[in-house]
């Protein structure tokens, strides 16, 4: 489906969020499913340390030199048979793609995983030209037939439990006996399977996403747990990659050192079930192979984020890591973010790709915490590019109000240390005196937010800068 854009409502979506029960309840196991996982594969790899060093370095590297790795990935590409199209936005992208169907009489189209092809709203297109998209990734299968969109990037149906599955199945496939016994995970996955294996045979063309692009080989890599990724390129007639600029990297040891800490990063596994590499289209002592092979190379937004602060940002490998260890994402889910990429990345990627008018509040949706940055396997300094764009939303008076002026008397009292220190410590006395014996505020004005779920502490002793100066005396006095 065509994804609607609602993260400017990211408060009331996060609101609904929250009174969610089933939604909580499967978030609840996101931190257990992913964050121990992680920990456990970094530390059985001594050099984990160094690999996201050297991985950040070829990601950096390779966005230094991005003009000339895609002309090389070009010439490799069209040498090995295939076909390159550059698509400046998501209109250029989904016309390309629709041009090979409708050319090779394309009346189904499989798909592996694909974020790419959810930011341009593909689906939707394809269906709106008489051809069926059909999601073969377990948990992409699961939300097209809800009319949902992802709600995590590698885990897209996160969100939902073993009973609304079966409720689903029941719905969908009717054809099926209606006592069959669907109250096993295991009697789940093999209905799936066996629904999906007649779509595969059906389809004419196949479209993927790619983790990586190999401009040294003409490559393209695809990461999968369920083998749904080789079927989608290898039986159709055309298998079309379709991925945006930032996935190329330079050679095969570089892919395979990303590849290292990927896997590990996202699932906590030491490699993904299949990784897939694929060179063009079927030659002629191949056993199987598409026919033609396509890779629809996508801009939409990344040129202008190249040339910009926001560059670290193209780094990103799509590991989801940021979110499995995000307490907000923890607690709103991804669906609260409101468009295609959820949690810490999206915080910053979505901004940059719909535009801070659209995407303003999403920043604003962290607690700084650092654990994004401190988990990611290309060191993205996600809380600094956060930051960026709370600071565009200030310059553009985007914030509210009664915030910007907050900020702006905090300004000024903040660049008059004389004026800042007896104004602070009167603020604490005061709000400790009103603080009574109970010591915290079940209302306070301002704080609205905050106390509508929680007591605010009520301030105790002296400020900060009070007690350092009072330390630092007292430790003078010792001293002598």
């Amino acid at each position: 489906m065509t994804v609607a854009i609602t993260s400017p409502h990211l408060k009331e979506n996060a609101a609904e969020a929250l009174k969610d029960a089933q939604l909580q309840e499967a978030l609840a196991k996101v931190g257990p499913g992913f964050i121990g996982k992680r920990r456990a594969a970094a530390d059985k790899m001594p050099e984990f340390e160094a690999l996201r060093d050297s991985a950040r370095d070829i990601k950096t590297h390779t966005l230094a030199h991005l003009d000339l790795y895609l002309e090389q990935f070009e010439e490799k590409v069209r040498a090995a048979g295939g076909h390159v199209h550059f698509a400046v936005d998501a209109a250029d992208a989904r016309a390309i793609i629709t041009d090979i169907c409708k050319r090779l009489g394309a009346r189904t189209v499989t798909k592996g995983k694909s974020m790419i092809s959810e930011e341009i709203g593909l689906n939707d297109h394809l269906e709106a030209q008489g051809i069926l998209p059909v999601e073969t990734d377990l948990g992409e299968y699961l939300i097209q037939i809800r009319h949902e969109t992802p709600s995590h990037i590698i885990a897209p149906a996160i969100h939902l439990n073993k009973r609304q599955v079966e409720a689903d199945f029941r719905r969908v496939h009717t054809d099926l006996p209606a006592d069959r016994d669907l109250t096993e995970p295991t009697a789940l996955l093999a209905e799936a399977r066996g629904e999906l294996r007649q779509k595969f045979l059906m389809a004419d063309v196949g479209i993927t996403g790619a983790n990586f692009l190999i401009a040294e080989t003409g490559t393209s890599v695809l990461v999968t747990n369920e083998g749904n990724g080789d079927l989608t390129q290898t039986l159709p007639k055309a298998h079309i990659v379709l991925a945006s600029l930032e996935k190329l990297v330079p050679t095969l040891e570089d892919a395979t050192q990303l590849l290292r800490v990927l896997a590990r990063s996202a699932t906590g596994q030491d490699m993904s079930v299949y990784t897939s590499f694929s060179t063009g289209p079927r030659r002629a002592d191949d056993p199987d192979g598409p026919g033609e092979y396509h890779v629809v190379l996508l801009d939409n937004g990344r040129s202008a984020m190249l040339q910009g602060d926001l560059r670290e940002m193209l780094r990103c490998i799509r590991c989801g890591a940021c979110m499995n260890h995000c307490p907000v994402y923890h607690a709103i889910g991804g669906h609260a973010y409101g468009w295609v990429y959820p949690g810490p990345m999206g915080a910053v990627l979505t901004p940059s790709l719909i535009g801070v008018e659209k995407g303003a509040n999403l920043p604003n949706a962290s607690t700084f915490c650092g654990r994004c940055e401190e988990v990611c396997p290309v060191r993205i300094p996600l809380p600094k590019l956060m930051r960026h764009w709370r600071e565009k939303e200030f310059e553009r008076h985007l914030t509210p109000a009664p915030q910007r002026y907050g900020l702006k008397v905090w300004g000024f009292l903040a660049t008059r240390g004389w004026l800042y220190r007896p104004a602070t410590r009167l603020a604490m006395k005061a709000l400790a005196l009103l603080g009574g014996t109970r010591g915290r505020f079940s209302s306070l004005p301002l704080a609205g937010g905050w106390t509508r779920y929680r007591d605010f502490p009520a301030p105790e002793g002296d400020t900060f800068q009070a007690q350092w100066r009072a330390r630092k005396a007292s430790n003078r006095s010792t001293a002598a």
